[in-house]
């Protein structure tokens, strides 16, 4: 439907083109307030806009759209939980319109944060240039809209697009840059040296840093596990006392579903605490190991750049194993280069990306930032120039057939299996890991799949190759194809040989059909 829909911008996302809002509506003429959206989300080609700003215009709102397919990511469901209740476009002229009402609270500071981090997006963005400095962006504000889609791609291919998705790794990096920083600073002084908790001081600045950062950053769901369990960590430095990760992990895991229990139901939830459950698992027997005694000898540097390229490698295998069903569920792909790829980006990201972002916020507030984000820019541009190299490789991405919830939920009792037990018992796990193996290697694959509007259908043809007529979106196609574990292009010619065949068979069938 078409509405004047006045309201208060609440969020802004700079883009490729144009931007994308998020309105919190004060009114709707024509709809009782009942069935009256609290938020909308809304595309339009407008740049001029704010966050805060009361604006009214004509949009054109639509429900949130359901699965594209069946057992598919359900939009509509994340839209009701997050309180929007329709999403469109902005076609016409905005006005900028006086509000009906003082601004609430809680929507004046979602507004001047959103406000902060927009201005901070715009600043790396610039400094970094093109992609690189989007990218640079998105990793310190978790603004991904100015990253295009090729780029995307090619983070996807390489297996680094974790890198642009504000986690563990970024938590840590930035939490322990502030630590050694303030720790450092505090050394200096003889007196903070001698009489004052120099380690304890230090840790309640990381815990701050890493709080501000990850309210800074959208607070998504794997910053928030992150946030958690770092805090934990840090506070059992302030109590002299170990912390037990697992432990943290099941507390994080815990906070964050009294805060958004349908995050369980989504990739970020399981792929985020499924790969930092195998690490910790996977830590926990490392440490059981007798020391490598010939690694022991090397001298400097060699043996931690040994160290570092063996942890590397190893932690990318382990993460890479315990979330690929839940990417090849949600996403229908995988990446076989992954490790290649982490190895080479993840040095760039952690000595020299990170430690510049902090560095970079530090000296926003005096003006002095610039070369942060330059030097961030830099080496984002390496990383992105890893990906796309890694992204040009032959089956980089393999596209894989969709299987059951039934074959995920086998997957993930092997995983909790695996990583919860210590002893012999934990071998266990190979039973449902062979029988979700199973389910998975054999899924059931519709034979038709129609647009909700009727604008496109997929009919499987004679040779079992899905056969397109019509024109659905080219968003609800890709879902399609990938699904049916197909590689080809929306853009395939291939993918309408034989519908017009098919099509006059159907108009004229042969005596005696029904």
């Amino acid at each position: 439907m078409s509405a004047s829909s006045p309201g208060f911008v609440e969020a802004l996302e700079q883009r490729d083109k144009g931007v994308r809002i998020v309105v919190q509506v004060t009114d709707l003429p024509g709809i009782q307030l009942a069935q009256r959206p609290r938020r909308v989300r809304v595309t339009t080609p407008v740049t001029t806009l704010r966050p805060g700003d009361h604006i009214s215009t004509t949009a054109r709102l639509l429900p949130p759209p359901g699965p594209a397919r069946p057992g598919g990511y359900d939009f509509a469901r994340d839209a009701f939980f997050q309180g929007i209740g329709a999403v469109g476009s902005i076609a016409g002229k905005i006005a900028l319109t006086p509000p009906p009402s003082p601004m609430p609270r809680r929507l004046a500071l979602a507004v001047a944060i959103d406000q902060a981090r927009n201005a901070l997006t715009e600043r790396i963005a610039t400094s970094g240039g093109g992609q690189a400095g989007a990218m640079a962006a998105a990793l310190v504000t978790g603004k991904r809209g100015l990253i295009n889609e090729a780029t995307n791609n090619d983070l996807r291919a390489a297996g680094i697009y974790h890198i642009v998705s504000i986690s563990g790794l970024h938590m840590v990096l930035a939490a322990g840059t502030i630590f050694w920083l303030a720790r450092a600073l505090l050394a200096l002084s003889q007196t903070a040296a001698l009489h004052w908790p120099v380690k304890k001081l230090a840790a309640l600045a990381a815990m701050a840093g890493a709080t501000g950062y990850c309210v800074f950053s959208g607070a998504e769901v794997a910053t928030v596990r992150s946030l958690i369990m770092t805090l934990v960590m840090l506070g059992a430095i302030l109590v002299d006392r170990p912390a037990l990760s697992m432990r943290n992990l099941a507390l994080a895991a815990i906070i964050v579903l009294l805060r958004e229990p349908e995050a369980v139901l989504g990739p970020s939830f399981q792929m985020s605490f499924g790969a930092v459950a195998a690490l910790i698992a996977f830590a926990e027997r490392w440490q059981e190991r007798p020391p490598d005694a010939a690694a022991a000898s090397w001298p400097w540097p060699l043996r931690p750049l040994w160290l570092s390229a063996v942890g590397i490698v190893t932690t990318t295998m382990v993460a890479t194993a315990a979330t690929a069903p839940f990417g090849v569920f949600h996403f229908q792909t995988f990446n076989p280069f992954g490790l290649l790829g982490n190895a080479l980006a993840l040095p760039f990201v952690s000595l020299i990306v990170m430690p510049a972002a902090v560095f970079g916020v530090l000296a926003y507030p005096f003006g002095l930032d610039w070369p942060a984000w330059a030097l961030m820019g830099w080496a984002s541009g390496l990383v992105l120039q890893v990906a796309h190299w890694v992204a040009g490789i032959d089956r980089s991405t393999v596209v894989l057939p969709a299987f059951d919830s039934l074959a995920l939920i086998l997957f993930s009792l092997s995983l909790l299996w695996l990583t919860l037990w210590t002893t012999a018992l934990r071998f266990l796990a190979a039973l449902p890991l062979v029988g979700g193996l199973a389910l998975a290697s054999a899924p059931s694959r519709p034979d038709i799949l129609i647009e909700r509007d009727g604008s496109g259908v997929l009919v499987r043809g004679p040779e079992g190759k899905m056969v397109l007529a019509g024109k659905p979106s080219r968003f609800v196609l890709t879902q399609w194809l990938h699904a049916d574990g197909d590689s080809r292009s929306p853009d395939d010619a291939d993918l309408r040989e034989g519908g017009r065949l098919r099509c006059a068979r159907l108009r004229h069938p042969p005596a005696g059909w029904p």
